[in-house]
Parts: structure tokens; sequence; C-alpha cells
């Protein structure tokens, strides 16, 4: 569901009221956050959706660590998981979704996490994921509304994952040819969330669907700060300039485009396949962090040591607030 429409429904309904949901007081919360004594806090959320690639364990592993990105994303840590299914049983047969809950269940193990169960219903077109349960001290949970000017803003994963998708459904790219993209929607967040626990963020928040664009703007609301972004500066997966090239931009991205450019300075400096990452739609992306320019050197540098793609995309700014300025 594009941003416009998530909106409009959700403003519509009854906001909850409690002294312990944490995740109220939080703009554009990643999780729910629900506070048991001072020292705990539980921390849930769910996602799912349709295969991104063909191989079905590949795809339970992209589902996976998509789920457990949000409990990441504000520094908990996921304790159980529950499969959330939707399959054409008659179509694929069990074999398939033995394969897909395989590679589901390799990466909440892989998470120090327990599938405990879960439900299915059968759909015409599959659809897998997880509802996380973790926990948090609530003194150290991570969110939106941290940022302060003078931040650096870091960046996990390449971005262009919709696009990639989009050309393999559309059969122009095979599998092989995104195995560095596939690696990066498989490999979780869980690393990159310890590195920035042990050095001390600011703010973090994962890019999910409403792309770069949608989640730099969470922040710059929910802080009330400007954010400056270097297009120069975004990575981008294989194969993503030359799909984006030949027009396989999935129509999540328009959403993104028509709901949130209207608060972006700066959109008529920039070539085209700049703002293409910048509203792509992520699968399983990676967090985006914003860090005090003294801790900038130590975060990248653990994050390198870690394996852990970075890249530093921006900063936090004063001026502007809550709007996103291109930096092209």
């Amino acid at each position: 569901m594009g941003p416009e429409t998530l909106t409009q429904v959700l403003g519509q309904l009854p906001k909850v009221d409690h002294p312990d949901l944490l995740s109220q007081e939080i703009p554009f919360a990643d999780a729910a956050v629900y506070r048991l004594s001072d020292e705990q806090a539980l921390v849930q959320s769910v996602d799912f959706f349709t295969p991104v690639v063909d191989d079905p364990y590949k795809y339970g592993q992209i589902a996976a660590a998509n789920s457990l990105s949000d409990i990441f994303a504000v520094g908990a840590k996921p304790l159980t998981a529950m499969n959330i299914v939707c399959y054409p049983l008659c179509q694929l047969g069990p074999e398939v979704l033995v394969q897909i809950l395989q590679g589901g269940a390799e990466r909440v193990q892989a998470a120090g996490a327990l599938i405990v169960g879960g439900h299915s219903i059968e759909d015409d077109e599959p659809k897998y994921g997880l509802s996380v349960t973790g926990i948090v001290d609530p003194q150290k949970m991570l969110s939106t509304c941290g940022c302060r000017p003078g931040d650096q803003l870091v960046l996990t994963k390449r971005l262009g994952t919709g696009i990639l998708a989009t050309a393999l459904k559309g059969e122009l790219l095979d599998e092989s040819a995104l195995s560095v993209a596939i690696n990066g929607m498989i490999m979780l967040n869980r690393t990159a969330a310890e590195v920035m626990l042990e050095v001390g963020v600011s703010a973090c928040t994962d890019i999910t669907g409403f792309g770069l664009v949608g989640h730099a703007l969470e922040l710059a609301e929910a802080s009330e700060v400007g954010v400056c972004i270097a297009m120069s500066h975004l990575p981008a997966y294989p194969h993503a300039a030359e799909m984006a090239e030949i027009g396989l931009v999935p129509e999540g991205s328009y959403r993104n485009r028509d709901f949130y450019f209207g608060r972006v300075d700066g959109l008529q400096g920039c070539d085209q396949f700049s703002l293409d990452l910048l509203s792509d739609p992520q699968t399983s992306g990676g967090l985006l962090m914003a860090v005090a320019p003294e801790k900038l050197e130590l975060l990248v540098s653990r994050l390198t040591e870690e394996h852990v793609q970075v890249c530093r995309v921006g900063e936090i700014v004063r001026e502007k607030r809550g709007r996103l300025q291109l930096l092209c």
C-alpha cells in the first residue's frame, strides 16, 4: 500500500493512548514498544510480501530478514517470531512452502530468535513474512526523533532492490546476475545494529517500502530538523542503473514520488537515476543512522571491520525543518 493511501486510512482510526506505550510518543516509529518495567520494554513488528526472487529458500530468507529489520532498527533483541503464510497450495504444492519456511527459519536462527508458531491461509499468490517480538532497554532504544543538527547520515546496504525485482519479474535478469543484491537482502541488520549501539548513534530507521526519500523525511519530521542527501554518494546495486534506464522502475517508486517529492528541494539538478534510487521501494534494506561528527570515523571503521556495507550519504541541518535537501 502506498504512503498516501496508508496515511489516509490510519488518519481515520482512533489513536491509542497509554502511558506504557512508548512508541506512541515517536512519530513514524519502526516498531511498537511497550514498557514492562524501567529496564525492559516489549518490541513488536510484522511484515510480509510476495516473492521478489524465484528461489523459494532465498525468498524465505529475504522475507524473514526484512521482518526482523524493524526490531534491529530500534536497537532491540528479537526473541520469537511467528510465520505468516498466504499460499496457493493447489498450484505449488507443499514442497515449495517447506523451502520458503526453511529459509525463514534459517534467518530467524541467525538472528538469535525462535520460530514459535504462525498462521496460514490459502491464497492465489504466495506471501510470506513474520510477526516478531523482542525486548529493549527503554533508556537505550533508538528512534527516528533523536537527530541533531550536524549529525552525519550513514547508510548500510545499497539501493535499487525494487528496480532489480522488477527486472527479474520481467525476465530481463536472472538470479545469478542479481547475486550481490540477493545477498544484500538476505543479510540481517543484526551486526549493524550491534555496532551502532556499541558506538552510540543519535537516531536510526531502516529503509523499506517508502524508499530512502520517505524514511529520510521521517527522520526530518520526527526530529524537527532538515536532512541533506548527497545524491552522488548514493550506493547502487550492480545492474540497477541499466535496468532503470530502460524503464524498469516499480510502481511503488512513482507512489513515493507523488507523496514525498513535494517536500524535497533540489530535484531539478539531479539526474534521473539518482531520483530513481531515492524513491525506489527497498526490500530488506539497510539502516539509516544519524551519528555525531566525532563518532563518524569510529562507526564507519567498526562497520567495515564487521563486513557491513556502509556509506556516508548526507547530514542533518537546522534549516528547512521537515524537508529534504538534495545536493546533486
